[in-house]
């Protein structure tokens, strides 16, 4: 792959933001275990023209943040789609005296050309690509100038050649990259391979017990009981073979026999339209 240009990753955890809203208890939870950035949702629903009372709810939870984890502390706010042009720049530029990290889909990935008339409204760095799936959907994102950071996910745009292809192509652009990974230990594995290979990748999702399917019980912590060592808000590159982790095969077979059932939630705006989750 290149070999790697750094021992270690910044990482940054989800605190939630909606659907939980105590956020300023999670961030002082997660500096207290040491990580140095956080993400959080900035809203729930929201219609195509809201409430402003939706706004000063989402600058109440993201000022509790940052009370909660002082001025160094890095806040990635997500809009998660869920904001249609009007109401995000409305709010992009609100949230400047909270000096986010980033903006994170400020708009859907289908309404990227929005991106445009939303960076005319703040200096907070814009990121998206989580809904993006190769290199040549990000092709435009890039030439048109309007993002600082691209999240392509490894489990949903091509793994590790294409996302490594997609972050490098990035860097030619002077914009940064920050892995999307809800997806538990073996994509953040993978992620951690593709970050040790990029010098633009700045910092990396992780979701260990935190997102929706995310058991550790996937690995053999016997066999490497260290294999994500967190200090000071950093991941530990793995340095095993292949992605440098050891899969717990039995767990992993008896899980595959259960399967799942995990859906997207409904929500509805007050008219009982579907609003994007």
């Amino acid at each position: 792959m290149g070999g790697r240009v750094r021992e270690r990753m910044r990482v940054y955890s989800w605190i939630g933001g909606d659907r939980p809203t105590e956020v300023g208890l999670a961030a002082a939870s997660m500096v207290a275990k040491g990580f140095t950035a956080v993400k959080m949702n900035a809203t729930d629903e929201m219609s195509y023209i809201d409430s402003h009372v939706k706004i000063d709810l989402a600058l109440a939870r993201i000022a509790a943040v940052r009370e909660a984890g002082g001025p160094g502390l890095g806040i990635g706010i997500d809009f998660h789609g869920r904001v249609h042009k009007s109401m995000a720049k409305m709010l992009a530029q609100e949230l400047e005296p909270y000096r986010p990290m980033f903006i994170e889909e400020p708009v859907l990935a289908q309404n990227n050309e929005a991106l445009r008339e939303i960076a005319r409204y703040t200096s907070i760095p814009i990121a998206t690509g989580e809904r993006m799936f190769s290199r040549w959907d990000f092709k435009q994102l890039l030439v048109d100038g309007y993002v600082d950071i691209i999240q392509p996910d490894l489990s949903h745009a091509g793994g590790i050649t294409e996302c490594k292809k997609i972050i490098s192509m990035a860097e030619a652009f002077d914009v940064a990259a920050a892995p999307h990974c809800p997806l538990g230990p073996i994509a953040l594995a993978a992620c951690l391979q593709v970050d040790a290979t990029c010098h633009n990748a700045f910092i990396q999702e992780q979701s260990l017990g935190i997102h929706y399917n995310l058991e550790n019980d996937l690995l053999d912590y016997l066999a490497d009981p260290k294999v994500f060592e967190y200090e000071n808000g950093y991941c530990k590159i793995p340095d095993g073979p292949g992605l440098g982790i050891t899969i717990n095969e039995e767990y992993l077979l008896s899980r595959a026999a259960i399967g799942h059932n995990w859906h997207n939630p409904i929500w509805r705006n007050p008219d009982g339209s579907v609003a994007e989750w």
